[in-house]
């Protein structure tokens, strides 16, 4: 059976739901300042969802999520109303691979060569979308009260849903003056953009992928709903072996993403965000290999649990790919803001997880006390800052994180533990 098109019957984990930040009051707000860069040729998405709709009829279940046809990059968004207080974004518990120090971590052995590889397509030094290392701004994360209005998701209208790798069924908390990721509301093209609507509630984290509002406002058109617990420290398969999630390789976003409040607070003490950083290549430039046996020669490496649709030379970095900026990297000339970024890429590096043009993902200043403005920072940061020194693929190391995983779209969930048994999840 088409595995994007079968409804599996399991449902989301029950969870105990605790407050941890104070969720927002809208009552209005003002315009966004958009700017929709174009992707590096005209036939980049339209490629990725034209492969998309040749896997669905062969019964795989996803691509990879490079597919949106442009990407908004939202500056100084402001509301009016109440706003939250400055505050980090949600974490995992210590124990959580995205939190561990990787600045003595050991390297691949093929490091070097892999960067190579990877810098010299699209030109040398390029590597990156773009060839620069540029920042999304397009994310939105919304927290909502417990009992704030909810809507029950329903498959994708053209292409169904991922299937057993999300969640079966659920309610997704949608609260006044919540937006899916590039709008200012819940309805978005989830045809052509990738349309993320990423939720916090409580202990919880709702993560969508490919999401609109039906226009009878009664439903969530979605391809995947990944909800997340914050008091597990998963296994290192994530939520299931082969299993996507609302990001390609499988992993979380919301805790990957950094935002202007972040920045702000670790500004005075020369600090760093505490985690590692979400970015994505484009799909042409990760490593594919056919020898492994995998779908289409299809493969990631750990943390990821999962691949899009990896087409570059065998030698390049792999879905799941954990790089870290080389520690001899200057940060003279960088705004204060920026060198909070430089220093995390230091000690906590940052993961692949999926495909597309933009490298770094911030979450917009739609809903944080801080500008993006006021900590000095833009999209162009770590291309354009004058003085300072370009920050390219180059500079990144490829850590060693395990063997080559072949891709078989052969998603195998993973069983949750009790919360009443297990007080921090798999440790």
């Amino acid at each position: 059976m088409d595995r994007c098109r079968r409804i599996a019957t399991k449902t989301p984990p029950s969870i105990q739901l605790l407050p941890t930040r104070t969720p927002f009051a809208f009552s209005g707000m003002l315009g966004l300042l958009n700017e929709r860069p174009q992707s590096e040729s005209g036939q980049f998405a339209a490629g990725s969802i034209t492969m998309f709709k040749q896997r669905l009829q062969r019964g795989i279940s996803r691509t990879g999520h490079g597919s949106r046809l442009s990407l908004a990059l939202l500056f100084g968004a402001s509301l009016v109303g109440m706003a939250a207080p400055a505050a980090v974004l949600p974490r995992f518990p210590a124990g959580a691979v995205w939190n561990q120090d990787i600045s003595a971590a050991t390297l691949h052995p093929n490091s070097a060569t892999m960067i190579s590889t990877l810098a010299a397509i699209g030109g040398n030094p390029c590597g990156f979308g773009f060839c620069r290392m540029q920042i999304d701004f397009s994310n939105h994360v919304v927290w909502a009260a417990i009992g704030a209005p909810t809507l029950p998701i329903a498959p994708h209208a053209t292409y169904g849903y991922y299937s057993p790798d999300c969640d079966a069924s659920g309610n997704v908390p949608v609260p006044a003056g919540g937006a899916i990721e590039g709008t200012t509301g819940y309805d978005c093209d989830n045809e052509g953009e990738d349309c993320h609507y990423l939720v916090v509630q409580g202990n919880t984290l709702f993560e969508l992928y490919s999401t609109d509002r039906n226009d009878a406002q009664t439903a969530l058109n979605t391809l995947c709903l990944a909800t997340w617990r914050l008091d597990v420290v998963y296994p290192p398969e994530g939520r299931g072996e082969h299993c996507t999630s609302a990001d390609a390789a499988g992993f979380p976003m919301i805790p990957l993403l950094f935002n202007a409040d972040e920045i702000a607070a670790a500004i005075p003490g020369n600090g760093d965000l505490g985690h590692a950083i979400r970015f994505v290549l484009p799909n042409p430039n990760m490593a594919n290999d056919v020898t492994l046996g995998g779908e289409d020669g299809y493969l990631y490496v750990r943390p990821a649990s999962h691949a899009g649709a990896p087409a570059g030379p065998v030698g390049s970095v792999p879905y799941g790919s954990r790089l870290r900026l080389r520690a001899d990297f200057p940060l003279t000339n960088y705004s204060p803001g920026a060198q909070v970024i430089l220093r995390t890429l230091k000690k906590y590096g940052m993961v692949l997880a999926d495909g597309g043009n933009i490298a770094l993902t911030a979450e917009s200043d739609r809903y944080t006390t801080n500008s993006w403005a006021s900590v000095g920072i833009n999209s162009r940061t770590f291309d354009q800052t004058s003085g300072a020194t370009k920050v390219q693929i180059t500079d990144f190391q490829v850590l060693d994180t395990g063997p080559r995983i072949a891709e078989t779209y052969n998603c195998v969930p993973t069983v949750l533990p009790l919360e009443t048994l297990f007080a921090n999840g798999f440790e």
